[in-house]
This record gives C-alpha cells, sequence and structure tokens, in this order.
C-alpha cells in the first residue's frame, strides 16, 4: 500500500493490526519530505531522526502491549506558532528565532499520546496574523496545486503539507479563518473547533484574546474527526475551557441529516464580491445535502448595524502593539512590513476603540445565538475566490472587481468571534484548476454535527480531494 497516499484511519488501522510498522511509515513519509518540501517551503523544522525516534517508540509500546493507542503510526505536522518541549518555535518572527519551548501544547501532548509522530514543524505568517503564508525568518510557502500561487494564511504551511502528503493531518491554529481558508485554497479539510474545545493554555500569548483556537487539517473529514477526539478536551488552566457535560456533546452525532434545517446563504448577507464558479460549487454542495435528507433554506444571518472585519479588528491591532510595541519601537526592522502596519495602528488606537469592537462582538454573539435558534447548521462559501499570486498580500479583483488585500477573508472572522464551530470542505475545482471550499457552521458544541455534515459533502465530492497532490515541478521554478 501507497503510505503516502493513505489517510490517517487507514495507517491506524494497518499499524494497530501489524500490517506495517510506525517506522516503515515515518521512513517513507520522510522520504517523501525530502523530496518535496525543498520545492514547496511548507516544513520550516523537520529532523529526519528524530521523527524515525519517535516512530520506533511507538512500535517498541505497541509491541510491549502496554497501550493500545488511537492513531498509532499517524503523522503530523505542528504549525510554528504551537508549542513542541525542545524543539523551535519562532511564529514565524526574527524575535522569537531562538525561541525553544519548555514544555509542549496540550494539543501535541494528547495527539503523541494517541501513537501519532511529530513530523515537524510547519511555516506560518508572523504571529499567525497574514492571509498569506510568508515571514522573514523563512520565506514564503507555495501552494501544491499551483506554485506560483499562495496556499493563504496564516497556516498555509499546514494545509501545503497535507495537501502534498507531507504528514497524513496537520494542528494548527485559528483567529479569524487561519485554518479554514488555506484549506479552501489546498483542497483539504479546515476544522476550527467551538473555543475551548481543545484546550490550550501553554504557549505564545494571542493577540485577539479568546478569538484563536486549535485548528485541525486532513485530506478526509474522517481524519479530522479522529485527531478531533484524540486531542479534544479540557484543561483547569484554560480558562475557555467548558464543564465537562459540554464535552459530551462533542462526539454526539446525527446519523442523519434528515430534519435537519439547513441555512444557505451565499453572500452571508454581506455586500462582498464572491466568484461566480464559488457561488455556482458551494450551491452545487447545498444541493448534495438536499439530496442526504436536509432541509436546506436559503436565508442571511441578520447581522448588528455596523458589523464588519473593519469594526472588529481593533482586537487585532492592539493586541499586536500590547504585545510587541516595545519591540516595535525600538527597532521596527525586525518585523514583516504588513505585521508592522498592523502594530502602527494598534500603537495609534484608543481604549474607546478597542470598547466599541467588543461590544460589537457581544452584539454579534446574541445575533448568532437567535439564528442558530432557527437553524442547526449554516452553509456558506469559505473564501470567495480561489488562491492568488504568491507575491500578492491579497487577491486584486474577485468576480472581475477591485478589492482590498483582505477581501479574501470576509466569510470566517465572524465565527470566531461568536466562538462557533466551522468546516471547510472542498467542494470543486474551478476552471484554472484550483480547489474551492465549502463552510459549514454550527453553534456552540455542535461540532459533530458540523463534521457529520462535512462528511455528507465530502461523499459527494471530487474523489481526487482525498489523496495528495503530485507537484509538477518545472525547471525554471523558483521560489521567492
Amino acid at each position: 500500500m501507497n503510505l503516502i497516499n493513505a489517510s490517517a484511519v487507514e495507517i491506524a488501522d494497518l499499524v494497530s493490526r501489524r500490517k506495517v510498522s510506525a517506522r516503515e511509515v515515518a521512513q517513507e513519509v520522510v522520504t517523501h519530505v525530502n523530496s518535496v518540501n525543498p520545492t514547496l517551503n511548507a516544513l520550516v523544522n523537520f529532523n529526519e531522526q528524530a521523527v524515525l525516534a519517535e516512530a520506533q517508540a511507538v512500535d517498541d509500546l505497541l509491541v510491549s502491549g502496554r497501550i493500545s493507542p488511537l492513531l498509532p503510526g499517524v503523522l503530523f505536522s505542528v504549525k510554528d506558532n504551537l508549542w513542541i518541549e525542545g524543539r523551535p518555535a519562532s511564529q514565524g518572527s526574527q524575535l522569537f528565532s531562538n525561541h525553544v519551548p519548555s514544555k509542549s501544547a496540550v494539543a501535541v501532548v494528547r495527539a503523541r499520546a494517541a501513537g501519532s509522530v511529530v513530523l515537524g514543524t510547519s511555516n506560518c505568517s508572523e504571529f499567525a496574523c497574514k492571509g498569506v503564508t510568508t515571514n522573514k525568518l523563512y520565506g514564503a510557502t507555495c501552494n501544491p496545486w499551483d506554485l506560483t500561487r499562495t496556499p493563504g494564511g496564516s497556516s498555509g504551511g499546514a494545509a501545503a503539507a497535507v495537501a502534498a502528503g507531507l504528514g497524513h493531518v496537520a494542528l494548527c491554529t485559528d483567529a479569524g479563518g487561519s485554518t479554514r481558508r488555506p484549506a479552501s485554497h489546498t483542497g483539504v479539510v479546515g476544522f476550527k473547533p467551538s473555543a475551548g474545545a481543545i484546550a490550550h493554555p501553554f504557549g505564545f500569548p494571542e493577540p485577539a484574546f479568546g478569538n484563536s483556537v486549535i485548528g485541525l487539517m486532513a485530506r478526509t473529514v474522517a481524519d479530522v474527526t479522529a485527531v478531533f477526539k484524540a486531542v479534544a478536551g479540557g484543561h483547569i488552566n484554560d480558562p475557555l475551557s467548558p464543564p465537562s457535560a459540554a464535552f459530551l456533546s462533542l462526539h454526539q452525532q446525527r446519523k442523519l441529516l434528515s430534519g435537519m434545517r439547513v441555512a444557505y446563504s451565499p453572500r452571508l448577507g454581506l455586500d462582498v464580491q464572491v466568484d461566480e464558479e464559488v457561488l455556482a460549487a458551494v450551491g452545487q454542495a447545498a444541493r448534495w445535502l438536499a439530496d442526504a435528507g436536509a432541509e436546506i433554506v436559503q436565508v442571511d444571518p441578520q447581522w448588528p448595524d455596523g458589523s464588519s472585519e473593519d469594526a472588529l479588528m481593533p482586537l487585532q491591532f492592539s493586541g499586536l502593539a500590547a504585545l510587541f510595541g516595545d519591540e516595535f519601537r525600538r527597532d521596527s526592522s525586525v518585523f514583516d512590513a504588513d505585521i508592522a502596519v498592523q502594530i502602527e495602528r494598534g500603537l495609534a488606537m484608543s481604549a474607546t476603540d478597542v470598547a466599541n469592537s467588543l461590544i460589537l462582538r457581544e452584539t454579534m454573539f446574541r445575533s448568532l445565538a437567535e439564528f442558530f435558534d432557527d437553524y442547526d447548521l449554516l452553509l456558506c462559501p469559505t473564501t470567495p475566490c480561489v488562491a492568488w499570486p504568491l507575491a500578492d498580500l491579497g487577491p486584486r479583483s474577485i468576480a472581475g472587481h477591485a478589492v482590498t488585500p483582505r477581501a479574501h477573508a470576509v466569510f470566517t472572522p465572524a465565527f470566531n468571534h461568536v466562538y462557533a464551530p466551522a468546516c471547510s470542505v472542498p467542494v470543486g475545482i474551478n476552471s484554472e484548476g484550483l480547489p474551492i471550499g465549502a463552510q459549514i457552521v454550527g453553534w456552540h458544541w455542535r461540532d459533530a454535527e458540523v463534521l457529520h455534515c462535512a462528511a455528507q459533502i465530502e461523499a459527494r465530492s471530487p474523489e481526487r480531494f482525498r489523496r495528495p497532490l503530485p507537484l509538477r515541478i518545472t525547471p525554471e521554478f523558483s521560489l521567492l
């Protein structure tokens, strides 16, 4: 069996039944990383011997009979803003180029406890605060579907790695779409759980507290679901961890969509541009859900007056200024130019600006809560466009109209601000051969229903998404 093409669930089954060893899986993936990663620049810290040693330890435990892990032999990457004890973690910043954490993120600990093996660290934008994956420390990551295009950000390294077969799954983060949008641009599944569903008490401070969660990526919904079950759970040191009773609902799953009401909102009720091919692909996903028994209602959420990403961005800008303003004043040259702009804006903000954003966030929460009283789930695009050229901060146009660089991010941030679970699942390929994702959103602790709905869409989407992409490398290609 091709262990690169295999899913995480398939690998775990093979290793559990001793049909293949964890080390054999690791060796095949390591060889693939050595071949492909120099072109993609998806993994920025990769130690072949450490991977093989960790895989061998899993085999030794299996032979001893002392454990029966959930996901033995599965290879996973870890985003560069998450901690792995004893290994570099820089969050894409020159400020942290020598940082080596003294402990691991809880999700990393739990994934390893399930028998999974750390493959390496994936590239991200500086402080995970950009919609593309490039930084002054490691450079740019390419999109496996088209090496001249971005995989998006900030978890572009994770997305590119999963899409190209550099590991079976990825641990990343999502504070405004950083898991879901790169997943959409690279044709993989990207899941943002309910806030607090995966405890994250140890790590770098977040610029927008409460918005960022541990995200998961894989090539199938089944793999994301399996990893979620392995790493979900609270922690006494995480203020967002819910009561234990809430976790019971995370894994409850309706067997059928029959009877569920799914709101289908092509533009989320926003005055935004969306490519026609994106609208067509997400509309097809709505029809697939109807075929599966769901009641589809085309309806938009009713947003409070003044709702927009711009109105909420003071939380990120002020957070960056609070965390890094002093360093910025001392030497602004160490920062990515786009991050420097955000810090400058944060330094110029007033307390009233921040308070207004917090008030809007609370109002949005109440509004969405009422919406989900009437609907079980919400279906909309993940992004309004496909991946754009690698050198650009964002798309220059969408649907033939000139747009600002953040126009690609319109459909994801709101669900971070209201702490809701959301999943991007690939639904089609546009006329340029680039993937399109649809986003399924649920209310708090309806994570299982979101994943179940995503699986129903996946079952009807192109099979091509379930296997890694072979890279089309031309002799004249060079990484920016």
